[in-house]
């Protein structure tokens, strides 16, 4: 796997971008039962993010992903995954690094830096602002 994300993907991971991420719509409204087995399982991309459903000021977002997302943070927004499927590593910049499998969760506090990987196809539940700020960055091993 590559540190960067792959070019010319479309929707991947390289078309993620600070604004976009802020803006992606909410899917569902209130009182709108969601099968998120079935969301998850109509993803074929090899990357997809999207907002599922709102809970206040939050949301919980559903990740299907094969690669590896890069570096950044939330700097006012803890971030909690909940893995559905898969494997999901989440590296930090002090050089720990987390692994969750299916039905495992973490939060991520607010300003920490970190990227995801996943090991083969992996689904995750993410819960945090909705409107939470993203800021890339480099790879802090460099």
């Amino acid at each position: 796997m590559s540190d960067s994300p792959k070019e010319g993907r479309g929707n991947g991971v390289d078309a993620v971008t600070p604004d976009s991420y802020a803006a992606e719509p909410v899917k569902y409204g209130s009182l709108q039962v969601v099968d998120v087995a079935a969301e998850a399982a109509a993803v074929s991309e090899a990357y997809r993010n999207l907002v599922i459903c709102r809970v206040n000021r939050s949301c919980l977002r559903l990740a299907v992903f094969e690669d590896v997302f890069r570096w950044h943070s939330h700097p006012a927004s803890d971030e909690l995954f909940l893995v559905v499927e898969g494997l999901l590593t989440i590296d930090l910049a002090d050089g720990t690094e987390l692994r969750l499998g299916p039905w495992q969760a973490v939060t991520i506090p607010a300003g920490t830096v970190h990227r995801t990987r996943a090991v083969g196809r992996t689904v995750n539940l993410c819960f945090e602002d909705l409107s939470a700020d993203t800021v890339f960055t480099e790879d802090p091993s460099r």
